[in-house]
């Protein structure tokens, strides 16, 4: 095991157990599971409460639909530097062909998260620089089911085109979004895709009223939004 700690934060994800168990194996100790802790604010909890499970003031921090690539060394991860709140490391998405921090492995401080503010995209209102490494550490395998392809699909899409709050060019969030819509490689493909071109108009929708993006962290309201429109669909094949 390496110098530092990690935390698998799952809730609903139906290949959590298995992914939790890669993750142990790939860095070759416990893996604490935080597990169930989302919702409008439960997800703000939910990262809070990473840190009281930890020993250690920086540790890995995986979502429940990462699958780590087997060849990750952790014992070749430097500590993050003075000033640096969060390091993340690239994924692979399995239906547009992009590669970037979305639903990447990070390492993050303790401390950082006990002063972590409010933003929609939770880790943005952390305090102090977040680095984004080159390597990319293992797949984004959030398209598990038709909803969770499109969840995926609708918030990433949704706070693309409300304005990326980690500062990202708007040219480079044009063209994420633009594959995210276009997306047809990988199982439920056809459902993420549906679910950006969506997001997008959620987004444009709420731009008048910021309280409105609280409803992208909250599982229900997702679900019932998604089985409005696609539930008779999925439930059919």
């Amino acid at each position: 095991m390496t110098e530092f700690d990690a935390v698998f934060l799952s809730y609903d994800e139906p290949m959590a157990d298995r992914l939790h168990s890669r993750l142990q194996r790939t860095l070759g100790g416990t893996v604490k599971r935080l597990h169930g802790v989302h919702g409008v604010h439960g997800m703000h909890r939910a990262y809070r409460l990473c840190a009281e499970v930890v020993d250690r003031e920086q540790f890995f921090l995986a979502d429940g639909d990462f699958a780590v690539d087997t060849g990750f060394d952790p014992a070749a991860v430097e500590p993050l530097g003075e000033g640096v709140s969060m390091r993340v490391w690239r994924a692979v998405n399995p239906v547009n062909g992009l590669t970037y921090g979305y639903g990447g492995l990070k390492l993050i401080r303790r401390s950082a998260l006990r002063e972590m503010g409010e933003a929609v995209d939770v880790l943005a209102a952390l305090p102090g620089r977040v680095e984004f490494a080159e390597q990319a550490a293992g797949v984004t395998q959030f398209n598990q089911s038709p909803f969770h392809a499109w969840k995926a699909g609708f918030r990433e899409c949704a706070m693309l085109a409300r304005g990326s709050e980690y500062g990202m060019a708007g040219e480079d969030a044009r063209h994420r979004v633009a594959a995210w819509i276009n997306s047809r490689d990988g199982e439920f493909a056809t459902y993420a895709a549906a679910g950006a071109r969506e997001g997008v108009a959620f987004a444009r929708a709420a731009a008048r009223d910021p309280k409105v993006f609280d409803h992208l962290n909250d599982p229900s309201w997702l679900w019932s939004r998604f089985a409005a429109a696609h539930g008779d669909q999925a439930v059919a094949g």
